[in-house]
């Protein structure tokens, strides 16, 4: 059973990586009615995803006084370059290999404080969807306010896999046009644009 498990996680990301998500669901979609399907579900027990500022964001970011800080029981770090490396805990989830899919939950969240005018807007409880490819998290502890903030870029993402874990680097993310516009409004900026490539995350999923 574990042995299946491994390989359950390891294709489903496999095929996510090399772009087959997109084409599962197409696939899923066009099968008739009552058309029969195996679905291999994972359910993850935990891990962690971290967060890496892209080159330059942190430095623009702090020059026009907006200042993220992790929120429990989320941390940060400094990184050089100098970039921000936020950590977050996988609290759960479920991925399925046919068709692939699910979602990967975390904990915590990231502040954005504009000190030049002492606006502040919070982003937390991510969840990552392998279904439709983005991140997204609720504002301002609101579960009812549950926003896309981030597409996936997965097109120099790198996979490795343990017999209890599956590693993902190197994805790219890409900010919302919906999550660059609830920044600024919140924040009063006009620093954030949709398709910003605010950073790239890595993730250890255990199973």
């Amino acid at each position: 059973m574990r042995a299946f498990r491994w390989l359950a996680v390891a294709t489903a990301i496999t095929g996510l990586l090399t772009g087959s998500a997109v084409t599962a669901a197409s696939a899923a979609t066009s099968h008739p009615a009552g058309a029969t399907h195996a679905v291999a579900a994972v359910h993850l027990k935990g891990g962690a995803t971290a967060v890496t500022t892209a080159p330059g964001i942190a430095k623009a970011l702090l020059a026009n006084g907006i200042v993220p800080i992790a929120t429990a029981p989320g941390s940060e770090s400094l990184q050089s370059g100098p970039a921000v490396r936020f950590t977050f805990p996988v609290t759960g989830g479920r991925v399925t290999l046919s068709p692939l899919g699910g979602q990967i939950h975390h904990q915590g969240g990231i502040l954005f404080f504009n000190a030049k005018n002492g606006k502040q807007v919070e982003v937390s409880q991510f969840t990552i969807s392998l279904t439709h490819g983005d991140l997204t998290g609720i504002v301002n502890g609101n579960p009812k306010a549950r926003v896309p903030l981030f597409g996936l870029d997965l097109s120099h993402a790198k996979l490795a896999a343990g017999k209890h874990f599956v590693t993902a680097r190197n994805i790219g993310l890409n900010l919302t046009k919906v999550a660059a516009g609830a920044l600024n409004a919140a924040l009063g900026t006009k620093l954030f644009s949709a398709g910003l490539r605010l950073g790239t995350a890595g993730t250890i999923l255990r199973f």
